[in-house]
């Protein structure tokens, strides 16, 4: 070795121990332990090793590392709950701002918000909530990270009736690419607070989030199954009743409902669901809010292998339906599944341009998985999403949900944004010229 290179080893091991020594958290590289653990993320088809990993007590840590990837040229991931598809919450080779560690979360019983930290889970977040008989509209999964969930827009068992996540969204608190920190309202940075709300994590890292509350407790919901023979009519009857349903009335055809009307009300509200065919199981009752957002928790743990496919839809014709009993009839694995979300009600409130969020004309949110423990039956079950989602897509609105997609380029992130995507890419230009923060569902700064 030179003394060039001996001179640039050590200048490289100063600058990361001085690094280390700024954190009040852990700085881990390859050779340390817990470095493997932390590598892991819920998708076990993702496999990278990034050179440091960054676990963030405060807020202090994260303006740290943000100033070191961005003057060292590092590649820069932010991790959350590491529920990302395609795995955007790490990298390899770079720096990954691990959010894990920030776990505060402060319920105001009062004015019926609750501030969360960044590394918070929905399920930690119920818990906190629950015990004052309030909560905000979240996802499907209690291990789901809230950042993610929220930034890419929210869709969950509460959208029609209280709508999108980023719908409840107050403000948040932020670290920018050149280390300074601000809070985001409808009254502070306007652009960048309407960014965020759907323009996933392209603007900084999100320290916390101030939701409002609703008071929901119980609600009831479940899951309610039919015989195989009769989904072409089932999808049919969902899709004409969801689309009139009263707001206080969600269902996914998968099948799970959630009702936060009160039990005697949302046991006539299900009388038409259950007067179309006597389910061959009917677990629906009333529940507690968070033991419904975490029933299939043990279902999809973390370190399973999976493969997304995403579209949003305006209608459901019956060639739409047909093709979904075609491609949902012959499921390559038994964790696989094909999922719509009805995302009209209150979710429809809003306007396609109230936030960077654009699908507010569609009405529902379909998702296509292979799932499976295996690595084995990766193959087989990404070409069966991905013919899946051809056969569908020349009928579907022309977008998907950014939270539900793999990496794939550029022309499909456009498309999730349709005519916001300009708006986006000034506002990203304002905030992040230089494209630090890019391993997301990237939005080109418009320089």
């Amino acid at each position: 070795m030179t003394e060039q290179q001996t001179t640039s080893v050590s200048q490289e091991e100063t600058a990361l121990q001085e690094l280390a020594a700024r954190l009040r958290g852990t700085l881990l590289r390859p050779s340390d332990a817990g470095y493997e653990q932390a590598c892991r993320v819920y998708n076990g088809m993702i496999e990278k090793r990034p050179a440091l990993i960054a676990r963030c007590m405060d807020v202090a840590d994260v303006i740290a590392a943000i100033n070191f990837a961005r003057e060292h040229k590092l590649t820069l991931a932010v991790r959350g709950g590491g529920h990302s598809g395609p795995g955007l919450g790490t990298c390899d080779d770079g720096l990954v701002i691990d959010l894990s560690g920030m776990k505060g979360i402060r319920v105001d019983p009062s004015a019926r918000t609750v501030r969360v930290e960044g590394g918070c889970t929905w399920g930690e977040v119920d818990h906190a909530t629950h015990a004052f008989g309030l909560a905000t509209p979240s996802g499907f999964i209690s291990t789901t990270g809230v950042g993610g969930l929220t930034l890419g827009g929210g869709i969950g068992y509460l959208s029609r009736t209280l709508g999108l996540t980023i719908d409840n969204l107050l403000s948040v608190d932020m670290v920018l690419a050149d280390g300074s920190f601000v809070t985001a309202s409808a009254k502070n940075h306007p652009n960048l607070f309407w960014a965020v709300r759907g323009g996933g994590g392209n603007f900084g890292v999100v320290t916390s989030f101030l939701f409002q509350l609703h008071p929901i407790s119980m609600v009831y919901g479940g899951p309610m199954f039919w015989p195989l023979e009769l989904a072409t009519d089932l999808i049919k009857f969902w899709r004409d009743f969801i689309l009139s349903a009263p707001e206080q009335i969600n269902g996914w055809f998968g099948f799970v409902w959630c009702s936060s009307a009160p039990l005697e009300q949302a046991e006539e509200l299900f009388k038409p669901i259950r007067a179309f065919r006597s389910p061959a199981l009917d677990f629906v009752a009333s529940i507690p809010w968070p033991v419904l957002q975490s029933l299939f928790d043990a279902v999809y743990p973390p370190g399973l292998q999976w493969y997304w496919k995403a579209d949003f839809f305006t209608d459901l014709s019956d060639r739409v339906i047909d093709l979904h009993v075609k491609y949902g009839t012959q499921l390559p694995t038994m964790h696989s599944t094909m999922h719509l979300y009805p995302i009209n009600g209150a979710a429809h409130r809003a306007s396609m341009s109230d936030t960077a969020f654009s699908f507010r004309d569609a009405n529902f949110a379909e998702v296509i998985v292979g799932v499976d423990p295996d690595p084995v039956n990766n193959e087989r079950m990404i070409q069966w999403a991905r013919d899946y989602w051809m056969a569908l897509h020349p009928y579907s609105a022309g977008g998907g949900y950014i939270n539900m997609m793999m990496d794939e380029g550029a022309e499909n992130v456009k498309a999730a944004y349709r005519d916001n995507y300009v708006r986006l890419a000034q506002i990203k230009a304002t905030y992040d010229s230089n494209n630090l923060f890019h391993v997301n569902q990237n939005i080109t700064p418009n320089k």
